[in-house]
């Protein structure tokens, strides 16, 4: 697959805090941000099987929409393993958003992958999550990916944050009581567009929604028999739940797309009661509270970019 570079901007973490908590105070009541050391993410609520998410930050862009939709192209299949080899980052530390694979699960599926790639001296530790329809209930079925499968393929699109896994200075981001229409991800991207302008910033980690209830889909297992042309048709494809705190979310940001068809921001979540997908907005503006971990990234990738595009799908 071919892979493109670019380098982000990569402003101060503490520039960085006090354009985000400006920005914050006009879509949440409270919004408190700050330089702090990363939390242990190997304790709960996180369970991840990395400490940090410090250490070569990058994001990989893999894939896209384009292979979803209006038609899927199963034989889109990539590897985890592989995806932290192009980005030079072998053994990475892998957080973000994407789609299952077809060829291992049988159905379709969101895959939120939470992975310690395979280094030289130690093999992957798979601590990702794969949200389903339930085939008894119609209902959301969470399962730990590590339960059923023993490999790290995901297919058609993801969009990936990457890091060494170390401890390290981060961005806390505290905000609470929404009050504007935005979604948490995408103020938080609209604060870096905003400021940053024609500069690129990229930017990931993970955030838990600790109060309140959110707007999340999960696909339906059978892909779309007819195209989906539209967001409409897209949307009235998707099964959407609302779903209840506390949800641990894995976004992806990109301030503003380079030239390289990306998706600009992608977030899934998973819980310890069951339910996870991707996540579109809180559906509690006044009870709901967010606490998240950001680090700037330093590098892009992109992966096996479509030559087909469209815009289609891509919220």
């Amino acid at each position: 697959a071919k892979v493109e570079r670019f380098a982000f901007h990569v402003p101060s973490l503490e520039e960085l805090a006090g354009v985000l908590q400006k920005g914050l105070k006009e879509n949440f009541a409270d919004a408190q941000v700050s330089v702090v050391d990363c939390p242990d993410l190997t304790q709960e609520p996180f369970s991840f099987p990395a400490k940090g998410i410090c250490g070569k930050p990058r994001i990989a862009d893999v894939g896209g929409v384009p292979y979803l939709i209006p038609v899927v192209q199963k034989e889109k299949v990539y590897d985890l393993n592989t995806v932290a080899k192009d980005i030079e980052l072998p053994g990475a530390f892998i957080l973000g958003a994407g789609a299952a694979s077809s060829k291992i699960l049988g159905v379709n599926a969101e895959l939120i992958p939470i992975v310690q790639t395979k280094s030289e001296k130690k093999p992957a530790v798979n601590g990702s999550y794969v949200a389903q329809i339930n085939p008894a209930d119609k209902g959301c079925l969470l399962e730990k990916y590590s339960s059923k499968y023993t490999d790290c393929e995901f297919g058609l699109l993801a969009n990936l944050y990457a890091s060494e896994g170390q401890p390290g200075k981060v961005i806390e981001v505290k905000a609470s009581g929404r009050t504007g229409e935005l979604n948490f991800v995408s103020c938080l991207r609209q604060i870096l567009e905003k400021h940053y302008g024609e500069k690129p910033v990229g930017m990931g980690g993970t955030f838990i929604i600790q109060k309140g209830k959110a707007k999340i889909h999960i696909m339906p297992p059978e892909f779309s028999a007819c195209p989906l042309n539209t967001d409409e048709d897209v949307n009235n494809w998707l099964k959407f739940f609302e779903m209840k705190a506390p949800l641990i979310c894995q976004p992806v940001i990109v301030s503003r797309d380079p030239g390289f068809d990306l998706r600009v921001e992608h977030t899934h979540c998973f819980s310890h009661h069951g339910e996870g997908g991707h996540y579109h907005q809180d559906t509690s503006p006044d009870s709901v509270q967010y606490l998240g971990y950001f680090l700037p990234a330093e590098l892009l990738f992109r992966i096996d970019r479509p030559l087909e595009t469209h815009l289609v799908g891509r919220d």
